[in-house]
């Protein structure tokens, strides 16, 4: 590769000014303290990043759970195709790399005296605040279903005890039984999960209750890879699988959690054998509690930072954002974490601001040999998110059984590669 004039006078430029840099911008850097808020796909790339690129800045990561269960490849666990425990990532290696871990829940920010409170009764002050709080569910959004009526109709839209609360009463159902799964609305956490998990029970019960049905009452009239899941449905589970739009009257208004009952719009009542019911969602509590949600209750932020717009010295990450045309991803909220950390970095060691640069592929398992994919590239302009033409798309729909072995199998290798570059190094 040749080295220009112009790139060699930059270097030396740039180099110079980090020699250059007054001493009250070093002293900053080395005792400043960022405080980082949730441990999934956001804020344990946050917290790493950040500690690799500023070695100096002490770096906190505040995070409730010993072990994250991540939500994507939840729906394999559903399935019975991996173990729960093979979603569960710990924080050894973010302490190796010089984080330090609190196990405690964010109870409260003071933004004003820059303060978080924790549940184990200690307060931690920062220089700079990064909330990745992921999603919380909108109790009573939807007629009957409160926090109660998730133990009888799980949601499990967080890896967790609601996961494995599902896939028991998959496995008591009765075969010939209906299992019926009420999606709401956007925005939500992970577009095409509902999709994905729709399939992964249909593998189940092909395998285990052939006579079994699955009903997904959606409250819109498109999703996510829409016509490759449809699809693979039809190629894999022939009917066992109805998707009813929301047009064709699939909005739930009502749900009786004790009598796995729902009822739409134009007033038609289904039976569930089993109901997963994913409600309405909204940014995880914390970030109300910060001040950084508007009336939407999602977090509008700067795209070229994820800074708050509403709040200084206050990045957010992931689920919780406003940061369309970008999902609600995993693979998202990875990527902007290391955007928040480079820019964090930056400010605090006096460096220039990076360009700011996002990508993301979301991966879905239809069958054990049978995936589809989704990507986009995407990069802040006028102020403005935006999707870099030509840069994405879907996988193709006339693609052969080779194809979508490959892309089953280049799931199963992102989902190692993001967990080992988070949390497993």
């Amino acid at each position: 590769m040749s080295v220009n004039r112009r790139t060699v006078l930059g270097s030396a430029m740039a180099g110079a000014a980090t020699l250059a840099l007054p001493s009250i911008v070093q002293a900053k850097a080395g005792s400043a303290h960022v405080v980082v808020v949730g441990g999934g796909f956001g804020g344990a790339t946050a917290a790493r990043y950040l500690k690799q690129r500023a070695p100096q800045v002490r770096v906190t990561l505040v995070e409730p759970a010993e072990r994250f269960y991540t939500c994507p490849f939840s729906n394999l666990y559903l399935a019975g195709l991996r173990s729960f425990e093979s979603i569960g990532h710990g924080y050894d290696g973010l302490r190796k790399a010089g984080v330090e871990v609190v196990h405690a829940r964010a109870d409260d920010v003071d933004t004003a005296a820059r303060s978080v409170k924790l549940s184990n009764g200690k307060t931690l002050r920062y220089d700079k605040l990064v909330l990745s709080p992921g999603v919380d569910m909108r109790w009573g959004a939807l007629e009957g279903y409160d926090e109660a009526a998730a133990q009888l109709a799980p949601h499990a839209w967080k890896a967790g005890p609601q996961t494995q609360l599902l896939r028991q009463q998959m496995e008591a159902m009765e075969d010939g039984g209906t299992f019926v799964m009420v999606i709401p609305a956007n925005p939500f956490r992970c577009p095409p999960g509902p999709y994905e998990r729709a399939a992964m029970v249909a593998h189940y019960f092909k395998q285990h209750k052939p006579k079994s049905k699955i009903l997904l009452l959606d409250n819109k009239d498109a999703f996510s890879k829409q016509g490759l899941f449809l699809q693979g449905y039809k190629a894999l589970y022939g009917d066992m699988i109805e998707w009813v739009k929301q047009s064709d009257d699939g909005q739930v208004v009502r749900v009786d959690a004790k009598q796995r009952v729902v009822e739409t719009a134009f007033g038609t009542k289904h039976q569930a054998s089993v109901l997963n019911v994913i409600p309405p969602q909204k940014a995880g509590f914390i970030a109300d509690r910060a001040g950084v949600t508007d009336a939407s209750g999602w977090v509008p932020i700067q795209p070229d930072s994820f800074a708050s717009t509403l709040v200084k010295d206050v990045h957010v990450l992931g689920d919780a954002t406003q940061a369309a045309p970008m999902p609600k991803s995993g693979f998202a909220a990875n990527t902007q974490g290391k955007v928040a950390a480079a820019a964090i970095a930056a400010e605090l060691t006096g460096q220039p601001q990076p360009q700011a640069a996002f990508a993301n592929t979301c991966y879905s398992l239809i069958g054990t040999d049978y995936g589809i994919s989704v990507a986009g590239v995407y990069r802040s302009e006028a102020g403005k998110l935006i999707e870099v033409p030509g840069s994405g798309g879907v996988s193709p729909a006339n693609a052969d059984a080779g194809f979508r072995k490959a892309e089953a199998v280049y799931g199963a290798a992102w989902y190692k590669a993001i967990s080992t570059d988070i949390w497993d190094r």
